[in-house]
């Protein structure tokens, strides 16, 4: 089973809540995205939310009002945790039944307003943790774009591999790390040697970067054994969130032959605190396609319908600020934006490739697109491209340069879907900052 479009995605709804009715508001009656949160400054336990305007509606306590029947019940019960794993688990029936409930309850002239409305907590007022566990992680290459930019900087007559427009080219990473709005310390480790035949050098990262990319957040898995195929790949998503996939480019040069990256990623991931679902998403849609002369996928990751709406329009921006411009009061800088549109590997391929083997996807696994860097320049997804791998430093607005990250840098990524005649749908945002490495 699929999503499609339903009464949730009129365009002409408006909500009970003012905010939630402005055009800049991320989180619209249309939306419904959720998180895991509690009152910053509190014990409480954290527990699932849903974002309309600037509030959060507790889930865990609407469960305990047992508003709803059937499988919106039964959604909303398994709420009444810590996490979004419960829920995740019990696939996309109960997914729209719960979001079709919400919506009516969050909607103008809502029989259920009085119920609901004592149940908002300010985002201002609140805090997050990672919305699911997530017991497993893996981390793909799907942009060609990015692929081909960094392959030049190595091999500028051979950038991309041979395998690279045959296989959608991932590694597992490590879930433990990841993190909503993290501060964390510069990575140290190994780096290559000054001069060939003498030691390695170990110290902090010189060349912190960061990875512009989507989360894909697993809903029901399958069994060991079993592969999900392409026709039902959309089924077993939630939904995305963003993703910062921060890299230690001069720690990963020299660790990663023959087995890929180690140490150079494992030190922190960050995530926005609020997943996207894929019924939300789906009105921005769209054609998937790759370029004329262009390889087609094999027989298993391809098909009329993942061609005719395998990929979704959604724009992203990456800003940054610094301990200067933010004494300073200065905003942030916009560094680049790109569109997840432009992937050469899309949601469901993913799924259908991760699992041909029989290798079993659970709850709360999530998996990484990789660096999603645009045909343009100006929509390079991290520093490695935008500064030349470190050869072309560039202007911040307040009068500092870059190349790579320095401590105290800050890196917010926001994304949005728009559609004319259509809310937008925003994913909040994804922050981190850096601080100084431990010695």
């Amino acid at each position: 089973m699929t999503t499609a479009i339903n009464e949730t995605h009129d365009p002409s709804l408006k909500s009970w809540l003012a905010s939630a009715n402005a055009d800049a508001s991320d989180f619209p009656v249309q939306n419904l995205p959720y998180a895991s949160f509690r009152r910053k400054g509190t014990q409480e336990s954290f527990r699932p939310g849903v974002a309309i305007g600037d509030q959060i509606l507790d889930l865990a306590a609407l469960a305990a009002q047992k508003p709803f029947e059937g499988l919106a019940a039964e959604a909303l019960a398994a709420c009444a945790t810590d996490s979004l794993n419960a829920l995740m688990a019990l696939g996309q029936p109960h997914w729209s039944a719960l979001r079709l409930a919400l919506s009516r309850a969050l909607r103008e002239g809502a029989a259920l307003r009085a119920t609901v409305e004592p149940l908002l907590v300010a985002q201002a007022d609140a805090e997050y943790t990672t919305p699911a566990r997530i017991g497993d992680y893996t981390d793909f290459y799907i942009s060609v774009h990015h692929a081909t930019a960094v392959g030049k900087q190595f091999r500028p007559d051979n950038p991309l591999l041979p395998n690279y427009k045959w296989v959608p080219i991932g590694y597992h990473g490590r879930a433990s790390s990841i993190g909503v709005d993290q501060k964390f310390p510069r990575p140290v480790g190994q780096t290559r040697p000054a001069n060939e035949g003498e030691a390695p050098q170990f110290g902090p990262c010189a060349r912190l970067d960061y990875e512009l990319e989507l989360g894909i957040f697993v809903g029901t898995g399958n069994a060991q054994g079993e592969r999900i195929d392409l026709a039902d790949a959309d089924a077993h998503v939630f939904g995305l969130c963003i993703l910062n996939d921060w890299s230690a480019r001069d720690i990963q040069a020299w660790e990663y032959q023959p087995l890929g990256p180690f140490l150079s990623k494992n030190f922190a991931s960050t995530i926005s605190p609020w997943i996207v679902t894929m019924e939300a998403l789906e009105p921005f849609r769209t054609q998937w396609n790759r370029g004329a002369g262009e390889p087609q996928p094999m027989p298993y990751l391809a098909s009329d319908a993942n061609r005719a709406k395998g990929a979704y329009d959604v724009q992203m921006e990456v800003l940054m600020t610094t301990e200067q411009s933010r004494a300073a009061g200065t905003p942030p800088a916009k560094l680049s934006s790109s569109n997840f549109r432009d992937a050469y590997w899309n949601i469901a391929q993913l799924i259908t490739h991760h699992t041909v083997n029989g290798c079993n996807l659970q709850p709360g696994d999530m998996l990484g697109t990789g660096t999603l860097s645009g045909p343009r320049p100006s929509e390079a997804g991290s520093l490695l491209e935008l500064s030349n791998g470190g050869k072309s430093p560039f202007d911040l607005p307040w009068g500092e340069k870059r190349t790579f990250l320095q401590d105290g840098d800050q890196i917010i990524i926001r994304a949005e879907c728009v559609k004319a005649g259509y809310p937008r749908i925003g994913f909040g945002e994804c922050s981190g900052v850096v601080l100084p490495a431990r010695v």
